[in-house]
């Protein structure tokens, strides 16, 4: 069976391209400079991106099954106009390109941004209302209204379902990723203080594995959300410095002294065009979206997340490995 792949240089798409060669598949790969992730793989490259229709018809021809990654993320904004040209329209593109070759199915990677934030006692599920408003965040926004089109043109014949995954860490994360990032710096113990916060962390292999059951089991129509496990940051500082027997940060800075400093880096952000990690919308993800059920997801694919432990051991073992994180 044919698969084609966007988004394949990305840290989930690492891990799913070697998943569908490990089952003996054909791959296609949609790639602009950036192919760390797939060097050495026995995949066929197109060369091109979301927002070159071309291109994705050549991706798409002759593929039964079409994974999107892409996707274009900021924590400082809407990098002027690229986050909403590329998740928005680089998404209807491929739509498009799925129903002109008549790809059996496709599978969507949105993001638990995709939904609303909402209390912090109350679970997010499929049923959460999605980030629509002109009020949210361009990213969230971007996420929601890319989800929404794709299970809209279901409608216009095209076989697709969604996956939600949380924030993911994992091996394979070549560029790094920021979550990647920040585990290495908590390695490294480079954070005078960590953010009064935390996250729901996923494994990208686990995302990846789910995604291959959505392919054959998901329902058309339908959304999933591939979480693992609510973390404090401070915890999984603690489990880095339990496994490696190193130090690391141990102190959260309360939320309120963070804020100034936050609304600081994303001025600088703006003015040097920069992409900054610690940016008022990152605060809020850590204090968002911390009650994730993945119920439907293990009912119907038979999605287990692994423990975290692990997944925080295997990242910063490929780290090294890898010679991206210095081990002393």
């Amino acid at each position: 069976m044919h698969a084609a792949l966007t988004g394949a240089s990305g840290h989930i798409g690492a891990s799913l391209g070697r998943m569908i060669l490990g089952q003996g598949r054909d791959l296609r790969v949609l790639a602009r400079n950036d192919r760390r992730a797939i060097e050495g793989l026995d995949v066929e490259t197109i060369t091109g991106d979301v927002l070159d229709p071309d291109s994705l018809i050549r991706l798409c021809d002759g593929a039964d099954t079409v994974f999107h990654l892409a996707a274009r993320i900021s924590l400082a904004g809407s990098d002027g106009g690229m986050v909403e040209k590329v998740n928005i329209e680089g998404t209807r593109n491929v739509i498009e390109a799925c129903l002109k070759c008549g790809v059996t199915r496709l599978v969507h990677f949105s993001s638990i941004h995709a939904y609303r934030s909402i209390g912090p006692e109350e679970v997010i599920d499929e049923t959460t209302e999605l980030a629509l408003g002109r009020d949210e965040f361009p990213y969230d926004r971007s996420k929601a209204i890319s989800q929404k089109d794709v299970l809209e043109a279901v409608d216009r014949g095209l076989d697709a379902v969604v996956l939600n995954p949380t924030a993911v860490l994992g091996p394979h994360d070549f560029k790094p990723s920021r979550m990647g990032e920040t585990l290495m710096n908590i390695y490294r113990n480079r954070y005078p203080a960590l953010v009064d916060g935390g996250y729901d962390w996923v494994d990208a292999r686990d995302v990846a594995a789910c995604a291959l059951a959505a392919e054959k089991k998901g329902r058309a129509g339908e959304a999933y959300l591939v979480s693992g496990h609510w973390r404090h940051v401070c915890d999984v500082s603690k489990v880095v410095s339990n496994l490696y027997g190193r130090k690391t940060p141990t102190f959260a800075t309360p939320m309120w002294l963070c804020v100034f400093p936050a609304h600081l880096v994303l001025a600088v952000s703006k003015i040097t065009d920069n992409d900054f990690n610690f940016t008022p919308y990152a605060l809020k993800t850590v204090r968002s979206h911390r009650l994730i059920s993945h119920e439907k997801a293990s009912r119907e694919l038979g999605y287990a997340p692994r423990p975290i432990e692990e997944t925080i051991r295997d990242t910063i073992d490929w780290f090294i490995s890898s010679g991206i994180l210095d081990a002393s």
